[in-house]
């Protein structure tokens, strides 16, 4: 009887260290790494919110672009497509590979504040 208590409070703590942190993720958001048939890195991981209140980005436009036809539309957003709607493993015509997307968008950005990660190892964590 006494290993039938320990097994079912074994199963509950198990439940509970697996419910919390998939309900703390919620600002937490990771990178596809789906799309890609070899991935060379982990995924990116990143706290949401809090990168956006340190870099004071409050248009969501200003990561979640969308473009027609080639052309940037003012005033849209894609914060709610993937990016990998848009951009494949490799580019095509003009638009950038979702690699060159997320390195053309994030780490650029980066670059020109001075501020933010732009080493792989610095986004990739092992």
């Amino acid at each position: 009887m006494y290993n039938r208590i320990i097994k079912f409070l074994g199963l509950i703590l198990v439940f509970v260290l697996m419910w919390v942190p998939a309900h703390s993720q919620d600002e937490m958001t990771a990178i596809d790494n789906d799309m890609f048939l070899k991935p060379q890195r982990p995924v990116s991981v990143f706290q949401h919110d809090e990168h956006n209140e340190t870099a004071e980005i409050e248009d969501c436009a200003q990561c979640h672009h969308l473009y027609e036809d080639g052309q940037l539309v003012e005033g849209e957003s894609s914060e709610d497509m993937r990016c990998a709607d848009c951009h494949e493993e490799k580019g095509i015509g003009k638009t950038p590979s979702l690699t060159q997307a997320f390195h053309l968008n994030c780490k650029m950005c980066h670059q020109e504040k001075k501020s933010g990660p732009v080493m792989c190892g610095e986004c990739h964590v092992k």
